[in-house]
This record gives structure tokens, C-alpha cells and sequence, in this order.
């Protein structure tokens, strides 16, 4: 996990957040593990998210109801939740009217709490704020021993005044301020640390949703569209990418895309095949009804691309060292060292050495020999003075810069120059490189000056995976 979590971090932009749902047996290890890569400083919270409504009768000690979710930011000073709409549930406290206690006639809806604990006084004290308060039916009250009133006498009186200030129905209650709904109706929320089943869904609502995709195996674990939509919220705006690394069900994707957010989605198990895909492909058609399609009123449309990872291009062998991994052929050789290097895969049907191109006098050779002096100046010129080479081969037995219009290096080196592995800062960058256009061969190459030497040190994005399907 500390792996993934280093890349994670990396990937997220001064701004973003990471949230991560565990259950009990793991949660504490892991928040540890969480404050030794993000820094004690950013954490956020650790919501309690409650995963199932009723009792597991079959416990043999405890009901496991919960979940975790941690939440760390990359940089907590740059990072602030969006925060949630109001619900008429917390609307419902303000059903008092001016004309229930007699005071006004405007008939404006407000509620009576609970900003203050009930009898509008504080903890702190303040000379300016001890003063005794006499109400309409003409009782003198003052504040509690050890506390004082929230607001000084100047203050209170001009909240009387502009009848802020009831005292119940009776007119002989300790003072409360008034706070109007037409002031907070349009405000927003600042989310808990307590998600209940209710707000966000369970875990039988999920299998409910996955159902409708696959009825046959609905997931051991999924989570409810209800619950990604509220961190999605939370943690982003439309148009930002979510990343979810484990992608099970494939949840995150389904709800980021009805959310008009860009995702990325990872899953090494078959669920990509079994569930993922069914569910997107639900979504993009607008035929995916469940979940939160209608709060958000889904009609459908979008699309995807579909990837699968190739395998790694090197292996150590029995001694340790780095050697090209056997299920390459030499195809797949040439096409993966052409990625690595910046160059367009582009075989040429009659010259052995030309497999890819970075411009039109550019060209790479990919092979699994090892290449003596003497086969390297036969390729030296047969290519020319007018155009370069760069040759990755097993090994050379040469100079590297013997010849003027070739560069050598080994392929292990070369990849994993390009290679993320055993860096501090795993930067990737991953980009679609462009397909070869379809050329017809012409007899000679055009050709440049013999003085132009070859310079490949390019700051060039390392793709990772093989395009597998794609639905747009």
C-alpha cells in the first residue's frame, strides 16, 4: 500500500483529496500508513460511514455496521470541501412564524435553535455581556452561573428592536435568537463526520444497483451510488478527474460520468469484463435508471476507452539482472521500444532496420542481437550520411559514438531510463501516442544534412497500456 499510496499522491493536483473506504480490521494500520506519506498535517477526517442498517444476528461478538472512509488532502490549506445542499430535514426547524409569538405580522419562517444552547448564553465571559434581561410578561432572567449572555446589551437591544429576539409563546422564556429561513435556505452545508445509511445508502442498496447490470454475481463489497456521489461532491467540480485505483464494480466511474466529471478507473481482476464495461455501457446508453440517475436526471451519452496493461518489458533472470521479458516476440519488442523512445511504430516492408520513425530522416532499429563492429558499420552505410539511426539491441561490441549517423544502447538501459521504478517522485504521465500514418514507400528517403547528429534526450510521456476496446 505505501506504493500506491506514494503514486497517488504524486497524482493528485495541490488541491485534491484522497478518501479511502476500509472496514475495522485495517483502518487503524492504515491511517498510520496514510500520515507517514501525507504528513500527520493533512489529515482530514475519518468518517464513519454506516454500511448496514440492521444487525448481523450471526456475530459472533459485535455487528460490524461501519465502515471507514480516511480523508487526506495533498495540501489541506489548498484543499476545502465543497459543501452540501439543504435538505428539508433541516429546513423542518424553522416552522415558527412571527405571528405564533405575537411579535411582528410579517409572517417570516425562522427557527429558534440550536445555535446557542437554548438560553443564548456562552461560555465565555464578558463584563459587557452579564446584564439581566426583562421579559414581556415582565420576569427579570439572567444568565447561568459561569456563563453569559452571546451578545453585549447594546447588541441585544438592537436584535429586539428588529424582532431577532423571541422568548417563546408564553413571552416568559429565557431569550432566543430568531434565524430566518429566507437567510439560510439558500446556504450550504458543512458535512459531518457521520454519513448514516439513510443519507448515503447501504450496502444492500449497492447490490440492489449492481443487480440491474449483472444479477448473476452482484459484487461481494460494492458501495451505493449515493455515497460516491456525496465524496464526489465533496472532493471536486465538473470537469476535474477522479481516479479510483481499485475499481471493483466499478461505482466511482458510473457516478463521476452522471456527475459530468472525467474519470479513470483501475481493476486487475475480471471485473473489468464482468461488470465494469456492462455498467458503463448501461450509463453511456442512458438505459442505467438506478443509482442516482434520476436525482441528477441521467439521459445518458459520453464515452470511454478501454485498456489493458501490457506486461512488463523487462524481468531479471536468476542472477538479478535486467533482461527482455520472453512473452515479447519481436513485433511486440520493436512496437514497445518505440513508445519508450518517442517513436512512431512504423515497419518498413523493405529495409530490416527501419521499425519506427521520429521524423522523416529518424529512424529506430530495434533487435535482440548482440552486434558486433563489423555488423554495425555494414548498418552504418546502408543508412547513410543522410539520415540517423538509433539502434537498441541486447548488447554492442563498439564505441557508442563509432559512427557518426547511429546511437546505441541497450535496451534494459534504455527502458528503464524511461521507467518509473525506484524514483522519489513517481511522476507518470501516461498519453496516447499517434498511430502511423500509411505511407507508400518511395525508392530513396529524403535526405538532411550529414552534420545533424541524433538528439533523443525528449521529455516524452511513457504510455502504459494497450487500447483493448473502446466506446465513444
Amino acid at each position: 500500500m505505501r506504493d500506491r499510496l506514494e503514486i497517488l499522491r504524486s497524482l493528485l493536483t495541490p488541491d485534491g483529496s484522497l478518501w479511502i473506504t476500509i472496514d475495522d480490521n485495517e483502518a487503524h494500520y492504515l491511517k498510520v500508513l496514510c500520515d507517514e506519506v501525507f504528513g500527520r498535517a493533512n489529515f482530514v477526517a475519518n468518517v464513519i460511514w454506516q454500511k448496514k442498517s440492521s444487525p448481523s444476528n450471526d456475530a459472533k461478538w459485535i455487528s460490524d455496521n461501519h465502515d471507514h472512509i480516511l480523508v487526506y488532502a495533498k495540501n489541506k490549506e489548498f484543499w476545502r470541501p465543497t459543501k452540501l445542499e439543504r435538505t428539508d430535514e433541516q429546513n423542518r426547524i424553522y416552522r415558527h412564524s412571527d405571528e405564533y409569538d405575537g411579535v411582528g405580522e410579517d409572517g417570516k419562517i425562522y427557527g429558534r435553535g440550536p445555535w446557542f444552547p437554548g438560553d443564548m448564553t456562552v461560555k465565555t465571559i464578558s463584563e459587557n455581556a452579564l446584564y439581566e434581561i426583562i421579559t414581556p410578561s415582565g420576569r427579570v432572567v439572567k444568565p447561568t452561573d459561569g456563563r453569559a449572555w452571546v451578545y453585549s446589551k447594546g447588541k441585544f437591544d438592537e436584535l429586539l428592536k428588529d424582532k431577532r429576539i423571541t422568548f417563546g409563546k408564553n413571552k416568559d422564556n429565557k431569550p432566543c435568537i430568531k434565524r430566518f429561513l429566507t437567510e439560510v435556505e439558500n446556504s450550504k452545508i458543512v458535512p459531518k463526520s457521520v454519513w448514516l445509511y439513510e443519507e448515503v445508502g447501504e450496502n444492500r442498496n449497492a447490490r440492489q444497483e449492481v443487480k440491474k447490470f449483472n444479477s448473476i454475481n452482484p459484487f461481494g463489497t460494492p458501495k451505493p451510488e449515493r455515497l460516491l456521489q456525496r465524496i464526489i461532491h465533496l472532493a471536486t467540480q465538473p470537469g476535474d478527474i477522479v481516479l479510483d485505483s481499485f475499481a471493483g464494480s466499478g461505482t466511482t466511474g458510473a457516478v463521476a460520468h452522471k456527475m459530468n466529471r472525467r474519470w479513470v478507473m483501475i481493476e486487475l481482476g475480471e471485473h473489468c469484463h464482468t461488470h465494469i464495461i456492462p455498467r458503463l455501457k448501461k450509463v453511456i446508453d442512458g438505459t442505467d435508471e438506478g443509482g442516482i440517475s434520476k436525482a441528477v436526471n441521467w439521459q445518458g451519452g459520453g464515452g470511454f476507452r478501454y485498456y489493458r496493461l501490457a506486461p512488463s518489458l523487462l524481468e531479471r533472470d536468476k542472477w538479478g539482472n535486467w533482461i527482455i521479458n520472453k512473452s515479447y516476440n519481436a513485433a511486440m519488442l520493436a512496437e514497445a521500444v518505440c513508445k519508450h523512445e518517442g517513436f512512431t511504430y512504423a515497419p518498413s516492408e523493405t529495409l530490416y532496420w527501419q521499425q519506427g520513425h521520429s521524423s522523416e530522416r529518424d529512424f529506430i532499429y530495434v533487435t535482440t542481437q548482440t552486434l558486433n563492429r563489423e555488423q554495425l558499420a555494414a548498418l552504418a552505410e546502408e543508412v547513410g550520411d543522410d539520415r540517423s539511426l538509433l539502434v537498441c539491441c541486447s548488447a554492442f561490441k563498439a564505441q557508442p559514438d563509432a559512427f557518426p549517423n547511429l546511437t546505441l544502447k541497450k535496451i534494459p538501459n534504455t527502458v528503464l531510463h524511461r521507467c518509473e521504478w525506484g524514483r522519489d517522485d513517481y511522476s507518470l504521465q501516461i498519453a496516447n501516442l499517434p498511430l502511423a500514418p500509411v505511407v507508400e514507400e518511395t525508392a530513396q528517403a529524403p535526405r538532411a544534412s550529414s552534420a545533424t547528429k541524433l538528439k533523443r534526450a525528449k521529455e516524452m510521456s511513457m504510455p502504459l497500456f494497450e487500447q483493448g476496446d473502446e466506446r465513444e
